[in-house]
Order: structure tokens, then C-alpha cells, then sequence
């Protein structure tokens, strides 16, 4: 039996995710679609995990459109009683505007995202992962793990999926990353929009480190040093007016050279996936990127993170025929 939780906003009509849900190449009837309506994912989705009947949910956000036999390439990997979790990339689609088209360029590039660019490209083979290169709007799990784990932190948005993973793992579990288990789901849809997420991504991430730290936390820190070590570059260029120090500015914008040139390659080998206008727009994009990001992680260290029921959320849930 899977259930597939789909969180969305209350009073949205068209749901793409239950339309691709209702194609899924499964028995009618050991699939169960629940739909849970409020204004925090995290709340929605604990609710919606204790109607639950399925043995296994498959998460899917309101607009992911999740391939027909998404769930029959993915029970394979649950055999091993040890597996928690499974998940893929979810793909810009091809139809999807050129803007956005550039935003999947930059999420997919490893210099913008690193191992997480997996979650938005098929990268390598089957394999056991971390909370890295997983993302909550393709991913089965097992229910009972979930509910023993204590569900979603409701403290936390976005990250709640991550510090979730954390914990399977720390319990035994293993997660599995399969580049072949697709969905599709457009990227944002205006550069105003693509800023502000990476913003959140970055709060999001400091707030997880402070709620739950964890040693692969440590590549996060590396967007916020490095648009320190911006900051301070006039100040070191100005010292050398005060000091003797002539050599100062140029050893100290050595990794500010590497990083350029490092920026270019990521464009370069970009154009055999993406094409060379797409990877040439999404360069600067790169950059803006790792700033934005930075700015929100510090931002994630000194916000007061809400305590769960807090701020009491309404959810509703609708048990949908599949």
C-alpha cells in the first residue's frame, strides 16, 4: 500500500500532482492520495502522515509531476529492510520558459550547488546518499520510520525534510538516491521569485545547523565565508595606503581570481547539458547564488526559531479516489 501526500494551499482547484498521481502505473487499489490543504508544509504533511494507510509515502508538492512508473522503479530499493528512504531529481521541463530553463542550468551546476545539484539533474548511478542530494518533492518513505523519527520539524522551513534524513540516518537508515526516479516541476518563474528562494535556502540551512549540526553541514558555511572575504577586500586594498604591506592585496584576491576563473569553467562545461546562451546567462547567476545564499545563511543564525505549535496551523485533508 503507498499513499501519496501532496501539501498545497487551501482553496487551490488545479493540483498537477494529483493528476500525476492518478496516472501512476500501480494497483488502483493499494494507492491512496491524500491532499492536505494549510499554510505550512511541514504541519500538513505530519498530519496527513497519521491518515495514512500506506506502508509507504511517496511526497509530491502541489505542481511536481511525477512519472507513471515512479513507483514501481522505486519499491526494488525498500526490499532491504534498512533502506528509509528513496528519491530523484526533479527536472525542469523541457517546454518550460527560457528564464527558467536558466535557473535549472544554475541549480543543476556543481559550482552553484554542489552534491545537491543531484537533486535537480540525474547524476551517477543508484546509490546510498544523504540529505543532500534528496528532495521532499520526489521522495518515498517508510511510514512507520517516519512516525518513530517524530515526523517533520514544524520549527523549521524549509530544512524540515533534511533534518528528517539526518535522523533516519542517525537511527541506521540508509537513503538511496536514483538519478532514473523523475519528476518534473518548473523551477521560479522570475528572477525576484529565484532570489528570495535562495535566500530561504540559505536561512533554511543555518536554521537546520542550529536545530540539528551535523559534520556535512560544514560545506554550508562556505557561501557566507566567502562573501565575507568580499566585504573585506577593500579593506585589505586600502591598508596597503596606511602600510608597507604592497603584496597584501594581491595574495589576499588570489582566491578571488581562482573563483572567476572557476565560475567560467562551470560555464564552459555547462554548454553540452544546457547550451551555450543558457549557460552563458546563468554565470552571473552562479555568483548571485553563492551572495544571496551567504546572505540568508547569516541571516538563518540569529532568527528566533518558532517552537512546534507555536503558530497553530488549520489543515484540512482530502482523501482522493486515485
Amino acid at each position: 500500500m503507498v499513499t501519496v501526500i501532496i501539501p498545497t494551499r487551501p482553496g487551490q482547484s488545479e493540483i498537477k500532482a494529483v493528476t500525476a498521481a492518478r496516472a501512476l502505473d500501480y494497483p488502483k487499489d493499494k494507492l491512496q492520495i491524500i491532499v492536505a490543504r494549510g499554510n505550512q508544509p511541514a504541519v500538513q504533511r505530519n498530519a496527513a502522515l497519521t491518515s495514512a494507510k500506506g506502508e509507504l509515502i511517496y511526497f509530491l508538492d502541489d505542481d511536481s509531476v511525477a512519472q507513471p512508473n515512479n513507483l514501481r522503479r522505486a519499491l526494488p530499493h525498500f526490499a532491504d529492510p534498512t533502506v528509509k528512504m528513496a528519491g530523484g531529481p526533479s527536472l525542469c521541463p523541457p517546454d518550460a520558459p527560457r528564464i527558467e530553463q536558466v535557473f535549472a542550468a544554475v541549480l543543476g551546476s556543481w559550482l552553484a550547488f554542489g552534491p545537491s545539484r543531484a537533486r535537480y539533474e540525474p547524476v551517477g548511478a543508484v546509490r546510498a546518499t544523504s540529505e543532500k542530494e534528496l528532495i521532499l518533492c520526489n521522495q518515498l518513505a517508510r511510514r512507520d520510520s517516519l512516525l518513530e523519527a517524530g515526523g517533520f520539524s514544524e520549527a523549521l522551513y524549509p530544512n524540515e525534510e533534511n533534518a528528517l534524513m539526518d535522523e533516519l540516518q542517525k537511527r541506521g537508515g540508509k537513503l538511496i538516491y536514483d538519478p532514473g526516479l523523475i519528476a518534473y516541476r518548473r523551477p521560479r518563474s522570475t528572477l525576484k521569485s529565484f532570489g528570495r528562494m535562495l535566500l530561504n535556502y540559505g536561512r533554511g540551512r543555518a536554521e537546520q545547523f542550529r536545530v540539528n549540526p551535523t559534520v556535512g553541514s560544514a560545506l554550508n558555511f562556505v557561501p557566507p565565508l566567502f562573501l565575507v572575504y568580499l566585504l573585506t577586500l577593500p579593506v585589505v586594498w586600502n591598508i596597503t595606503f596606511v602600510t608597507r604591506l604592497e603584496h597584501l592585496p594581491q595574495w589576499y584576491s588570489l582566491p578571488l581570481a581562482f573563483y572567476a576563473l572557476a565560475t567560467v569553467l562551470q560555464g564552459i562545461v555547462t554548454v553540452p547539458r544546457c547550451g551555450f546562451v543558457r549557460s552563458l546567462l546563468a554565470v552571473p547567476l552562479i555568483v548571485l547564488t553563492h551572495l544571496v545564499y551567504g546572505l540568508g545563511f547569516w541571516r538563518g543564525l540569529f532568527t528566533r526559531i518558532k517552537k512546534p505549535g507555536e503558530k497553530p496551523t488549520a489543515v484540512s485533508l482530502e482523501i482522493l479516489s486515485p
